[in-house]
């Protein structure tokens, strides 16, 4: 009965998060007691606020200036577990009532033993291999020992079964007792107990997983940082060196530039911080709670343990629903970063060093053939293909280098991509044809067009593979299957000849001299925007907005901005680019899968960053 009774007050001992004897307990207002440490855990992981939830019944307390050892400290139990520590552990295993003082236990006998009893138990042939504790370095909490359950009600008997429903462990004779009604779903303590390690173990895996996740995640922001870091550096370089070589008089203009690169870098900088910090504390809460629940050796077996263990569980489980993290944003944080530069003033009389600009990185190239270019698409492998009018599609990848010639013989008209990367082909001829990946022609013919509305038709597809053609002398648009044949439907353009289209969603972009307007596939106009005196050519971004260029053709002129579905502003892109003016009026805009925005004139490729 007495040993029955340490056990009991054993159990009584420890805390119900992490299962260890209590270590500087705190009490909560609802009356329950956890380590100091365990305390300072859970408010760690639910944000630092100075509300603290019971792991056991859920009830709330407040934390004063967020110090757990402001709370409360549960004296009584700390002297109870000082005196357990100071007091001596007799031998279990002597019969006589005159016991002597135990120094070792057996782990696996389950006994404390005293010296006489400890030299016979060792030399058993059987007990040879059984784990046996000092007491002098279980009393200094150096090692824990491995207690074997005994059912409160009745000491005698183990607890060898366990009630899913009522969560608690019993014994047979509480199972039959009080755990046989309909609900009760009783299963051996060993089954509960393999299951439980093995839910621990997928928990900590899950836990790594995403972790790494988030790590990955961190790394590529540093990536970025440092890349802006080197924006910043290049840019302080290029204004000491302007510096150096101008007069003492600049050094005030020279701090003023300075400061500038510092405000534009600093902040895209700071925002990828703000980032970092937000996947760090992800992490540092992800690791909090699953060291909680994964770093134990022992298995929960009182109420109070089982209801903490389960709440920290739930947190984990949580945590998983953290969406991963979406590496697009800091990659266009790290780019608006980089497009700061620094420009000098040459040959001017003003005093000045020059000035901080948002760069555009532009590619300049010029296309094989010269006045040929009648139509540009994206590839479906992240390339850009110029259609040229003389025959043959350039392909050109993202950083300007032309790849490669295709379809040479074709004179192209008007050019797109079906869904599984077969071309489709408007010749000069005013053919409509399908070709494979590999270039060859396919037995697939759609109808043709009329004397009447050959002129400069182009043609652009949506995401159900339907083929659009514009016709501008006929005013409308005629809508083809794939499979071949007439065209499904027509379009009418009420008023206005549609020059060049484009794919949006459920919607159409007609682009008709200095206005783009948006009309639905029955061809009612939702929003018009129009710009007097200009060109306007539409393209959709890789955000699903749209890209509009403004062309000043008789200046040789381009400025390109963002607009929102609904055709207002957002923000403007590239400024008054100056292009070298080409023959053919006539113009294309496309993004790069990667990003990189794309402005073909009849003559040259234009690519900017």
């Amino acid at each position: 009965m007495a040993e029955a009774l340490k056990n009991v007050i054993a159990q009584s001992l420890e805390c119900p998060v992490c299962l260890n004897t209590f270590s500087d307990p705190k009490i909560l207002s609802c009356s329950h007691t956890y380590c100091k440490a365990c305390l300072d855990n859970l408010l760690e992981c639910h944000g630092n606020n100075q509300m603290l939830q019971c792991p056991v019944c859920r009830a709330e307390t407040k934390v004063p200036n967020q110090d757990v050892s402001k709370l409360p400290a549960n004296l009584a139990l700390k002297s109870l577990i000082q005196d357990v520590k100071n007091q001596y552990q007799f031998c279990t295993n002597c019969k006589s009532e005159d016991k002597p003082r135990a120094v070792v236990y057996c782990q696996d006998c389950g006994k404390y033993l005293c010296i006489p009893c400890h030299n016979a138990h060792s030399l058993w042939q059987n007990f040879i291999s059984h784990e046996v504790l000092a007491m002098s370095e279980i009393v200094s909490g150096k090692v824990s020992v491995r207690r074997y359950r005994k059912c409160r009600k009745h000491p005698k008997e183990d607890e060898e079964c366990f009630c899913s429903n009522c969560r608690r462990f019993a014994c047979f004779r509480c199972v039959v007792m009080e755990h046989t009604n309909e609900g009760h779903r009783v299963i051996e303590a060993a089954v509960y107990e393999s299951n439980h390690v093995k839910s621990i173990k997928d928990l900590k895996s899950k836990a790594d997983k995403k972790r790494s996740c988030f790590q990955k995640y961190i790394d590529f922001i540093d990536e970025q940082k440092e890349r802006v870091s080197n924006v910043q550096k290049q840019c302080t370089d290029d204004i000491n060196k302007a510096y150096e070589e101008s007069v003492r008089q600049l050094t005030e203009k020279k701090e003023l530039l300075i400061v500038e690169v510092k405000d534009r870098t600093e902040g895209v900088e700071k925002e990828l911080d703000e980032m970092k910090k937000s996947a760090q504390e992800h992490i540092t809460h992800l690791t909090t709670i699953a060291d909680m629940v994964t770093n134990r050796t022992n298995i929960p077996s009182d109420m109070d343990a089982l209801a903490a263990h389960d709440t920290v569980c739930q947190d984990l489980q949580e945590a998983f629903k953290q969406e991963d993290p979406d590496y697009k944003q800091p990659r266009q944080l790290s780019k608006k970063g980089k497009s700061v530069n620094f420009k000098r003033n040459v040959g001017m009389d003003e005093l000045g060093l020059g000035k901080i600009v948002n760069a555009v990185a532009t590619k300049n190239i010029a296309l094989p053939t010269k006045n040929s270019m009648h139509a540009m698409v994206s590839t479906p492998d992240g390339r850009m293909a110029v259609g040229c009018i003389t025959g043959g599609v350039e392909i050109f990848s993202a950083d300007g280098q032309h790849q490669q010639t295709v379809l040479k013989d074709v004179k192209i008209h008007g050019l797109g991509f079906l869904s599984d990367g077969r071309y489709v082909i408007l010749d000069r001829s005013n053919n409509i044809t399908l070709y494979t990946l590999e270039y060859t022609k396919l037995n697939v013919m759609l109808g043709n067009l009329s004397r009447c509305e050959e002129r400069l038709t182009n043609l652009t597809l949506d995401s159900d593979d339907q083929i659009y053609i514009n016709y501008w002398i006929a005013e409308k648009i005629k809508v083809f299957s794939p499979a071949g044949g007439k065209a499904i439907r027509e379009i009418l353009c009420d008023g206005y000849e549609p020059e060049q289209i484009t794919s949006y969603n459920d919607y159409l972009i007609i682009t008709s001299a200095d206005t783009i307007r948006l009309i639905d596939k029955q061809g009612v106009v939702k929003y018009k925007l129009t710009k007097l005196g200009d060109d306007l050519y539409p393209a959709v971004s890789q955000r699903n907005t749209i890209l509009i260029a403004t062309v000043k053709h008789h200046v040789g002129l381009v400025s390109i901005d963002e607009y929102t579905n609904e055709l207002k502003h957002v923000k403007n892109l590239v400024i008054d680019y100056k292009i070298e003016k080409p023959e053919r009026w006539w113009y294309y805009l496309q993004q790069y899968r990667s990003g990189e925005i794309a402005f073909c004139t009849s003559d040259r490729l234009y690519i900017f960053d």
